[in-house]
């Protein structure tokens, strides 16, 4: 399903990573797929209420959980400023779709990393 909100669709998904030699881009890259899936599902599904948004916003962080293995496979981590960077994302997500109000906290309460 192609994006349509224009505002993400122009998005640079986890550039901060892909410009640290750090993280590997092809682990970088299942990164970008889990947030783009995320926005996918929030386009089906318009969520209208925060508690749904969380629902996704979490599923989308268990898959964060699980690249984390793959980051530390490839001899990388999500660490504390990837940590930083990719809650970003997920805040940017947010309010791209009019969640301004959402808790960066509790969109991403469910990491481990």
């Amino acid at each position: 399903m192609p994006i349509t909100n224009q505002q993400v669709a122009g998005h640079s998904f986890l550039r901060p990573m892909y410009d640290d030699p750090y993280f590997p881009d092809q682990v970088i890259d299942r990164g970008k797929t889990i947030l783009l899936r995320l926005c996918e599902r929030i386009e089906a599904g318009q969520p209208l209420d925060l508690e749904t948004l969380y629902e996704l916003t979490q599923a989308a962080t268990e898959e964060f959980n699980l690249l984390d293995r793959e980051f530390v496979a490839a001899g990388s981590g999500i660490e504390t400023v990837a940590r930083e960077w990719i809650c970003d994302e997920f805040c940017f997500v947010a309010s791209a779709y009019g969640f301004t109000e959402a808790d960066a906290e509790v969109l991403t309460s469910g990491r481990d990393w």
